[in-house]
């Protein structure tokens, strides 16, 4: 998306966020999300994204939080499903995809929301599932029982192994989602949440959990890692 485009959108869903309930029926509030959830699925417009000049290298874009919670607000509760029943607000309807997608995606069970990037190369195994603001990137592997939660990062050639769960962090709009750099390994039965940051090519052994309020001894260096002021934990 470019800049002034982004900056544009930027600014009217801040406005429509701050209207609260006022937003509720406003059809330019409507136009304006699905404008942003569209761009969240190509990946034109991310909740955190690389960022050189950050101090951990990421940027978190509360504002595009604020259009998910607006999005939330905006739904309307509504009966889907085909031989299945669900029930969820409109605005959040599970994604459908096509071979030209490039994802694969096995039968079984699994489920993508609108609003989630799911790059080329990516293998989905069943059941998992990818909540919205999500990013995905190209060569993942989400196994069998894993879940991605809405807006968390999920670098290239990742592997989420079974039931491995990886938080998100939607509220509050400026906290640091889950961000797993590339070429991580998360082993089964793993659970990374609340703002964690796991940096690239680190593995994570099977059952481990990692929280911002867990203190993990690095062996290597021989120093605790702990999450500090608002930063999140960091995994070297």
């Amino acid at each position: 998306m470019e800049r002034a485009l982004k900056s544009e959108l930027k600014a009217t869903i801040e406005g429509y966020f701050a209207a609260g309930a006022g937003a509720v029926g406003d059809a330019g509030a409507m136009e304006a999300f699905l404008e942003l959830r569209d761009a969240l699925e190509t990946g034109a417009l991310r909740a955190a994204e690389p960022d050189a000049a950050a101090p951990l290298g990421w940027r978190v874009n509360a504002w595009v939080k604020q259009g998910i919670l607006l999005g939330f607000r905006l739904g309307t509760m509504v009966a889907t499903g085909d031989g299945l029943s669900f029930v969820d607000k409109h605005t959040f309807p599970a994604r459908r995809f096509d071979v030209a997608d490039g994802v694969r995606i096995v039968v079984g069970g699994s489920a993508v929301r609108t609003g989630a990037y799911v790059a080329p190369g990516v293998v989905c195994a069943p059941p998992m599932y990818i909540n919205t603001g999500a990013y995905v990137d190209e060569g993942t592997m989400v196994d069998s029982h894993a879940l991605v939660g809405s807006c968390a990062q999920v670098g290239k050639r990742v592997h989420l192994s079974a039931a491995a769960q990886i938080g998100g962090v939607l509220e509050p709009v400026n906290a640091s989602p889950v961000i797993l750099e590339d070429d991580v390994l998360v082993g089964g039965n793993c659970g990374v949440y609340e703002g964690t940051l796991v940096r690239r090519r680190a593995v994570l052994a099977a059952g481990t959990v990692l929280t911002r309020g867990t203190p993990v001894y690095d062996v290597v260096r021989g120093e605790v890692l702990r999450a500090e002021g608002e930063w999140p934990l960091v995994i070297p």
